[in-house]
């Protein structure tokens, strides 16, 4: 199944089966020397850099942290990796770029083995079975889409646009999901379009909730086992700051709406919350999600 939650769209997909693996080609590599001049200035010197392409996305930032920063508008390598772990994080980074702008100074030969693996699990403990497919898409301004495997079915979660859903369900023989509210000619033959106001659930495990605001036709995906809320462009956090954000620049609806939307998830159980951009968030317990939501609500009515 393949769920849209900015534009609202789930596919269906068989149960998992073993992965194989073979050669893969990259939309971000290791760049040749010829490109060094490219590298922004605001790169520290070293291995690893970033060029003048870079659309601010986050992507990199909450997945390396350790060594990319804003600087001056947009991403930088702010300190060369330290450690095996960071530069494996950097080079997962590198692969999920949406505008292939990660370089590194010399091609490098464990490409292939971060490649491999992919999709990464968000926490093995935690949240087993749900994972992040990296590979970011400039189209949709570097959103996360997500994997989930389930018994009854695994879930792709497409977190933003719908651009290339077609050839999802055609590739993975899956059903797609979506809003009636944002159902347009390019998603008028999705075989599931939801109406009304809902909640729906997907087997016993999954509830989809409608959270218009971001746009007429917004969703977000409980997992209710783990605890897990999905929530595409709906609400993230701040880069700043531990406080909750909505995207209002671009949103489609009332920012009344949205904070409606908002509220009704002060009465949804869940812990986690991953986001069509930004860092995954953990919160201690439900009543510390609350909180985080009470002070969003209070910040944008006060």
């Amino acid at each position: 199944m393949a769920l849209n939650l900015g534009s609202a769209a789930f596919f269906s997909v068989a149960p998992p089966r073993p992965r194989r693996r073979g050669a893969a080609t990259f939309r971000a590599t290791a760049s040749p020397p010829a490109l060094d001049r490219r590298r922004r200035p605001q790169n520290v010197p070293g291995e690893f850099f970033v060029d003048h392409r870079c659309i601010d996305c986050q992507t990199c930032r909450w997945m390396a942290p350790e060594v990319f920063k804003r600087v001056d508008g947009k991403a930088a390598v702010a300190a060369q990796p330290s450690s095996e772990e960071e530069r494996t994080k950097a080079l997962q980074a590198l692969l999920s770029c949406p505008t292939a702008s990660i370089h590194t100074d010399k091609p490098t030969k464990d490409i292939l083995q971060v490649h491999n693996m992919f999709p990464l699990p968000i926490d093995q403990n935690q949240l087993p079975g749900v994972y992040l497919c990296g590979y970011h898409s400039e189209d949709s301004f570097g959103a996360t889409s997500y994997l989930v495997t389930h018994p009854q079915g695994n879930i792709l979660i497409d977190s933003d646009d719908v651009a290339d859903h077609r050839k999802w369900a055609e590739r993975l023989k899956c059903e797609r999901i979506i809003h009636t509210g944002d159902v347009e000619e390019a998603t008028a033959d999705v075989e599931w379009k939801l109406n009304g106001s809902g909640p729906w659930n997907i087997g016993s495990d999954f509830e989809i909730i409608h959270t218009p605001g971001h746009s007429e036709g917004s969703v977000c995906l409980h997992y209710k086992q783990l605890k897990v809320l999905f929530t595409g462009d709906h609400v993230a956090k701040s880069e700043e700051s531990d406080d909750l954000n909505l995207f209002l620049i671009y949103n489609k609806q009332s920012v009344s709406l949205q904070l409606d939307s908002m509220r009704k998830l002060l009465e949804v159980d869940f812990e986690w919350i991953l986001p069509g951009h930004g860092h995954p968030i953990r919160y201690k317990d439900v009543q510390a999600k609350n909180s985080a939501i009470e002070s969003l609500l209070a910040n944008y009515t006060s």
